[in-house]
């Protein structure tokens, strides 16, 4: 096959990954263009590329969705090949096709291969004529909600509704009974049709106690397909990856080689010719495994591929793109080492993990031997309603799994991210917890062993370590500021007995922090509780100071009246520095819903003068690419209704008010 120079790639996608490809490129010696949005004008990735095209408006449809404006970018440039990476037009076999008919080359898997697999119905069935294992179920053209609910009876529950294209949880629904079902069935409808341009379902018969278990699969267009090992991804919530391991802590070389086998088959069924992934369900029950589907394009969570199997996943993506065979066989592939990747993602999990957004005023990572960083954002980034939520992928290789895991451990403890709410302390509980550490877990972990409603223990003495710290910042900042009478002591006063104070706020409690210096010490009060402070040292954003004997370092970033503190023992919190004179609180209406968070309106379900019970569909919102439902908590008719479909609106909007009826 004669093969083609790759001189220019233009990186169709945002973020850690238009990064990571960037970063290839230049290993390769070939040019990278990225393309940015108005959102990401100022955003790291389009400096780590050779060129940047701004391609339009933040909304994804009017930018990275837009395959004229990507494939025109590409042009403008000279770029001869576009790289999607994931997401966004990465499966996208029509986009496939357009770069081909532009005379660019796509780094990906062929826009057949792309095509069938772009429907999981479709690719049940060329895996069933395959001889490769599939869940029970329903996938067909007629899908009626009648039809489909009848389907759903005869399999049993519970059963999976997931949505025909795409990915990531989308469209996709558990349901466990006959009385969800049709409101399951149009929500899932709805949010595929929102996220993906299409409502058709498949659905499968639930596996309760499974394990997903994916092999990562590589082909060139001679012909050649291999298999680089499996990683295990079963720790999930709403679908979504959280942990990402390889080798799996599950895997016996008997069942590697079966699962293997049946990938190897996956991909010759579609002359497969690029990165791509063939998932598995694998019951740990009974032993068995069936295909889910096969991923055309690179997995977000391919680092810990190339860190066992010392492998550039990219860089073999562009070389088969440009016809180049494997450089490898299967004969000579081995893994050497452990590595897990936990993704950072600004979300609330003591607020059902919901979305965050905001400024990242502090961002720091602990420099140790096996950590890789993925993440293009830093100090002052900021997290927006258009995209994912993903901050960072965190990835450490130890010799051994547990080394691996006291690594990762280590890097949760010491890295620094302050200004938004993420989930790195619940990633840090993970990392302890003894069925994590003993392997001993399915897709229902998450769920199963925190549930709903997690919560975070603060021990009283670190939370008045951390208002003792923000204290000494702020007089730290006015001590720089003086210019008057510097020969008196801090916070001197007429009355010898009248403390300096600050008042502070944490979830529901207030505090008051009284304290004076002498000499080089300290004195605090909070609650009744003395602290001593001495060796007082602040440095930037770094406070330093020995309370009651012992050293202790903290970081600290500031945004207004909150207050944003971190230390390695206990994570990051934020507190609220209160006004001196209290002011009057305002209580919120009675019957007025709130935006929980930074949104996109999607649909208004009701109008003014509606009557409604508890239970119904208000509004469907819509924040970093997940659909949220409003229902309404009690009966009564509405009184007002806020918003309109297509608003972007605020976290604590007010969205509609309904009045009580008795």
């Amino acid at each position: 096959m004669k093969q083609t120079h790759i001189h220019t790639i233009l990186i169709a996608n945002r973020g850690e990954i238009s990064s990571r490809v960037a970063r290839t490129c230049r290993q390769m010696g070939i040019k990278s263009v990225a393309v940015f949005s108005d959102a990401d004008r100022d955003a790291p990735f389009v400096q780590d590329a050779d060129m940047a095209v701004h391609i339009g408006p933040s909304t994804v449809s009017k930018s990275y969705l837009d395959q004229q404006k990507i494939v025109g970018a590409a042009k403008a440039v000279g770029a001869n090949a576009i790289h999607p990476g994931y997401g966004f037009l990465s499966e996208n076999a029509d986009f496939a096709e357009l770069c081909e008919q532009n005379n660019i080359i796509w780094i990906g898997p062929n826009p057949k291969a792309i095509n069938a697999m772009g429907s999981k119905s479709e690719a049940k069935r060329i895996m069933q004529s395959n001889g490769v294992p599939t869940v029970p179920g329903y996938q067909g053209d007629d899908q009626s909600n009648d039809l489909l609910k009848e389907e759903a009876m005869s399999i049993g529950f519970p059963v999976l509704l997931k949505a025909t294209t795409g990915g990531g949880g989308k469209g996709m629904r558990i349901v466990h009974q006959e009385s969800e079902l049709v409101g399951a069935i149009e929500s899932a409808k709805r949010e595929s049709k929102h996220a993906f341009g299409s409502e058709e379902l498949i659905i499968e018969k639930y596996i309760n106690s499974g394990r997903h278990i994916e092999f990562q699969i590589f082909g060139d267009k001679h012909g050649n397909v291999i298999h680089l090992f499996e990683r295990e991804c079963s720790i999930q919530r709403r679908y979504q990856k959280v942990m990402e391991e390889s080798p799996s802590p599950v895997m016996t070389l008997n069942l590697q080689n079966k699962m293997s086998e049946a990938a190897i088959n996956a991909a010759k069924a579609l002359n497969y010719d690029n990165a791509g992934t063939v998932e598995f369900i694998f019951d740990d029950k009974s032993g068995d495994f069936y295909f889910l589907e096969i991923n055309t394009r690179l997995q977000v969570e391919h680092p810990v591929t190339e860190e066992i199997t010392g492998l550039d996943l990219v860089q073999m993506q562009i070389e088969s793109a440009q016809g180049f065979p494997l450089s490898i066989s299967q004969e000579n592939l081995s893994v050497k080492g452990y590595s897990i990747e936990l993704r950072l993602y600004a979300e609330n999990p003591e607020n059902n993990f919901l979305p965050e957004t905001g400024i990242i005023h502090l961002f720091s990572v602990p420099k140790i031997n096996g950590f890789r960083l993925e993440s293009t954002v830093k100090s002052g980034s900021e997290i927006s309603i258009y995209y994912d939520p993903m901050i960072a992928k965190l990835i450490v290789t130890g010799n051994n799994r547990l080394q691996a895991l006291s690594k990762m451990k280590y890097v949760l403890e010491n890295l620094v991210c302050l200004g938004v709410t993420t989930n790195q302390r619940f990633l840090l509980e993970l990392m302890k917890h003894q069925d994590i550490i003993n392997g001993e877990y399915n897709t229902h972990f998450i769920q199963n062993e925190f549930g709903q409603h997690i919560s975070f223990d603060t021990s009283v003495e670190f939370l008045h370590e951390c208002m003792i710290c923000a204290s000494l910042y702020q007089w730290n900042l006015r001590q720089q500021k003086r210019t008057l009478l510097t020969h008196l002591p801090s916070g001197w006063r007429n009355s010898p007995y009248q403390d300096q104070f600050d008042k502070y706020s944490y979830k529901e409690d207030e505090y008051l922090v009284n304290y004076k210096s002498t000499n080089n010490d300290f004195h605090f009060t909070i609650s009744e509780n003395e602290y001593i402070i001495n060796d007082l040292v602040i440095e930037g954003n770094s406070v330093q100071f020995t309370s009651n004997g012992i050293r202790k370092k903290f970081s600290i970033a500031t945004d207004k009246d909150s207050v944003y503190i971190h230390h390695p023992q206990a994570s990051s919190i934020r507190i609220e520095l209160q006004a001196r004179l209290p002011l009057q609180d305002s209580e919120d209406e009675k019957g007025s819903y709130i935006a929980p968070m930074p949104s996109q309106v999607i649909s208004v379900l009701v109008k003014k003068g509606d009557q409604v019970t508890s239970g119904t569909a208000l509004i469907v919102l819509s924040s970093m690419k997940m659909e949220n439902t409003i229902t309404a908590h009690e009966d009564g008719i509405v009184q007002d209704v806020y918003v309109t479909s297509d608003q972007s609106i605020p976290s604590g909007t007010e969205l509609i008010n309904i009045k009580s009826v008795e």
